[in-house]
């Protein structure tokens, strides 16, 4: 069976030498060290404002949990942004908001929740150092669930300086995401994405670029029968 790098390689037969030149310039400014939380976004169009910001920002890896609501695929918001994104969704139970907490601890992740209160740490001041980041949005309504906010081992929040008490979840999310990318680019971290994950995702969107990429695929994979 022929190895995601072999695949990889085999599709860069299949575009234009441009696109090959964007996809590895693209791949190598990605990262995992920061991943984003939806927890039960009611607003689709929220939703896919995040995503459209995380893949300009250059953040991968996007996890979206449905508990009450469900997450809508056929939004145009995000102007395609979700397909070079690596979604994780969570929606096997009731309340499914445990099972990403686990996963992404298993992964290394902390947990990191934000909101208003004003005994949070401002996002400019969060420490990058102390590992990956995984921040978490709670619905438009009632914020974060009391199982992230018991669970969280870091809070952050935006600084306000008006009469409203909150921002919108998709503006707060590309603020935070500003700060933090910015941060990370003028430092010294290795916050890009290792090789494994850059095949991964580069192979992911080569099958997403490329009409019949799987046809194609398993037509090169026969080529040794």
């Amino acid at each position: 069976m022929k190895t995601e790098r072999e695949q990889l390689e085999y599709l860069r037969n299949f575009v234009t030498d441009e696109k090959n030149a964007l996809f590895d310039r693209l791949i190598r400014e990605r990262t995992d060290y920061v991943t984003l939380v939806l927890e039960d976004l009611y607003q689709s169009h929220n939703q896919s404002a995040v995503m459209r910001t995380a893949d300009c920002m250059g953040i991968q890896h996007v996890h979206i949990i449905e508990n009450r609501n469900k997450y809508d695929t056929s939004s145009t918001v995000s102007q395609g942004a979700r397909e070079w994104l690596t979604l994780h969704r969570y929606r096997g139970e009731k309340n499914n908001t445990p099972a990403a907490i686990r996963q992404l601890r298993a992964e290394g992740y902390r947990i990191i929740a934000t909101t208003p209160h004003t005994n949070d740490v401002l996002i400019d001041d969060l420490d990058l150092e102390k590992g990956k980041m995984a921040f978490f949005f709670g619905t438009e309504l009632t914020g974060l669930s009391s199982d992230v906010l018991e669970q969280a081992d870091e809070f952050v929040k935006v600084p306000m300086y008006g009469f409203t008490e909150s921002l919108n979840v998709s503006v707060c999310a590309a603020l935070l995401m500003y700060s933090v990318m910015q941060r990370l680019h003028k430092g010294k971290l290795a916050w890009r994405m290792d090789e494994e994950q850059r095949v991964k995702v580069a192979l992911q969107w080569y099958k997403h670029s490329i009409k019949a990429s799987g046809e194609i695929l398993q037509r090169f994979e026969e080529t040794d029968k």
